[in-house]
C-alpha cells in the first residue's frame, strides 16, 4: 500500500501534495478541450479588418485608447453569454429565438444589415490577407485573392463539423503572436498601465468616430448570431456523441459555457490590448499616424520595431483570416436560414442545407467581387464597424430584453450581473452615438 502511494506522489507530486508541472500542463489541456463556441467567438472577433481598425487607432491615438479593452471585457462577455445563454435555454439560433417575442420584418431588418457588414468585413479581411501574403511571397494578388477564398470555402463546406470545429478551436492559438510582438517593441509600461485603467477622452468627432468604430469591430452584431448557433451545434453534437444518461444537465452546461465565454472574451481584449500597444509604441512614436490597414501596420512596423515583429504581425493577419471569414460566412448564414425557415448548421451535409451553404458562399464571392469593384474595402470596413456599433445598440437591447423574459427563457433568464453590464453597454454606446451625432451636426447648424 505504502508502495502504491509512493508511486503515486512521484507522478502527481511530491509527498505534501505539490503538483508537478507535468499535471498542471494536464489540466490546463483539459480545460481547453472544454473550451469550444466562446473561444472561437472571441478570436474571430480580432479579424484581420479588427487588426487594421485597432492599429489605426494605436498609429493615431497612441495609447488614449487603451482603456476601452479593460472596460468593454465585462460588457462584451455578458451580451455574448447572454446570446449563449439563450442557445443552450431555447436550443434555437438568434434570428430564431428572437422572432419568439419580435416581429419577422424587425428580425429580418437587423439580419439583412448583418449581412451587408459581413461581406464589406470579408472582402476587406480577403484584401488583408491577401497583402501580408504578398509581404512575405511574391505572388499576383489576383490569384492569391481567389486562392484563398476558394479554400477557405472548401473547407467550411466539405469539412465535417467535428474536424473543422477543431480547426478553428486551434487557430486560436496563433493570436498570442500579437501579445509576443507586443512584448518586442519593449513599450513604456507607466504609461500604458496609466492609460488602460484611466479613460482619456478627447471631445471632437474623430476621436468619437474611432470610440465608436473600436466598439462596433469588438462588439460585433455577427458574434451574437455565431455564438448561439454554435451553441446550439456544440449541444447537438456532444448529446449524438454521448449516450442520453450522460446529458449535461442545462446549469451545468451554462457553468462551462460561462467560462468559455470569458475565456474568449479575454482572448479578443488581451489582443486588442497588445495590437494598440505595439502600433502606439513604434508607428505614433515615429509619427506615422495615418495607417488605414492591417498590412500597412505590418510593413511600417519592420523598419521600427524589426524583423521579427513584422513576420509575427503578418502571420497573425494571415490566420485569423482563415479564422474569422468562415464566422462571418456562417454568422450571416445562420441568421438569414432562420428567418426563413430554411435548414442551417454546419453539422449537416451540402445536400441537407443547399440554402445555408449557398448564403456562405455568395457572401465569400461577393466579399471577393468587392475587391475587384474599385471600392476601397478597407475604407467599407472602418464604415461598416462604425455602422456595427449603431446597430449593436439596439441589436443589444433586444437580445437583452429576450433574455429577461421568463416566458422565454423560464428559470433561465440573465443574473443581476449580466443585467447590469449589458444595459451599461446599450447606455455607454448610446451615448456615444448622441455626441458624435452633436458633434456632426452643430458646425452645420452654426453655418
Amino acid at each position: 500500500m505504502s508502495e502504491g502511494k509512493h508511486l503515486l506522489t512521484d507522478e502527481t507530486g511530491d509527498a505534501d501534495g505539490t503538483r508537478l508541472p507535468g499535471r498542471m500542463a494536464h489540466s490546463v489541456w483539459n480545460f481547453f478541450k472544454l473550451l469550444g463556441p466562446g473561444l472561437v467567438t472571441g478570436a474571430a472577433d480580432d479579424d484581420p479588418g479588427g487588426i487594421g481598425t485597432y492599429s489605426s487607432v494605436g498609429a493615431a491615438y497612441g495609447t488614449n485608447l487603451l482603456w476601452m479593452a479593460m472596460w468593454q471585457l465585462p460588457m462584451m462577455t455578458d451580451i455574448q453569454e447572454v446570446c449563449a445563454r439563450i442557445g443552450i435555454v431555447k436550443r434555437q439560433g438568434l434570428s430564431e429565438a428572437l422572432q419568439l417575442r419580435y416581429r419577422k420584418s424587425v428580425v429580418g431588418t437587423a439580419v439583412l444589415i448583418l449581412i451587408v457588414a459581413n461581406i464589406a468585413n470579408i472582402g476587406a479581411d480577403i484584401q488583408a490577407m491577401v497583402a501580408a501574403v504578398r509581404l512575405l511571397v511574391p505572388v499576383k494578388f489576383i490569384y492569391a485573392a481567389i486562392i484563398i477564398a476558394f479554400v477557405i470555402l472548401i473547407l467550411e463546406i466539405l469539412v465535417p463539423y467535428k474536424i473543422y470545429s477543431k480547426y478553428l478551436k486551434y487557430l486560436t492559438v496563433t493570436l498570442f503572436a500579437y501579445v509576443i510582438a507586443g512584448f518586442l517593441v519593449k513599450p513604456d509600461w507607466a504609461t500604458v498601465i496609466k492609460d488602460t485603467f484611466v479613460p482619456s477622452i478627447t471631445w471632437n468627432r474623430e476621436y468619437i468616430f474611432a470610440m465608436i468604430a473600436v466598439f462596433g469591430t469588438t462588439i460585433s452584431p455577427y458574434l451574437f448570431f455565431w455564438q448561439t448557433s454554435q451553441e446550439v451545434e456544440d449541444l447537438s453534437g456532444q448529446e449524438k456523441e454521448a449516450g442520453p444518461s450522460e446529458h449535461m444537465p442545462p446549469r451545468k452546461r451554462i457553468h462551462v459555457m460561462r467560462k468559455d465565454v470569458w475565456t474568449g472574451m479575454l482572448l479578443s481584449q488581451v489582443v486588442m490590448f497588445f495590437i494598440i500597444v505595439t502600433t502606439s509604441q513604434t508607428l505614433n512614436k515615429h509619427g506615422i499616424t495615418n495607417v488605414q490597414s492591417a498590412q500597412q501596420a505590418a510593413n511600417a512596423l519592420k523598419p521600427v520595431a524589426g524583423h521579427y515583429a513584422f513576420i509575427l504581425f503578418v502571420v497573425g493577419i494571415i490566420t485569423t483570416g482563415l479564422l474569422a471569414i468562415p464566422v462571418l460566412a456562417g454568422a450571416g448564414a445562420y441568421a438569414l436560414c432562420e428567418v426563413f425557415k430554411w435548414r442551417e448548421g454546419l453539422g449537416k451535409r451540402f445536400t441537407r442545407a443547399k440554402a445555408y451553404y449557398g448564403i456562405i458562399t455568395l457572401s465569400i464571392i461577393l466579399g471577393l467581387v468587392l475587391i475587384f469593384s474599385g471600392i476601397n474595402p478597407i475604407k467599407a470596413l472602418y464604415y461598416s464597424a462604425f455602422l456595427n456599433g449603431i446597430v449593436a445598440v439596439p441589436l443589444m437591447f433586444l437580445i437583452l430584453r429576450l433574455g429577461d423574459d421568463k416566458r422565454v427563457m423560464g428559470l433561465r433568464t440573465n443574473p443581476t450581473w449580466v443585467r447590469l453590464f449589458g444595459w451599461a453597454a446599450v447606455a455607454a454606446a448610446s451615448a456615444a452615438i448622441v455626441i458624435t451625432a452633436i458633434l456632426y451636426i452643430a458646425p452645420l447648424l452654426k453655418k
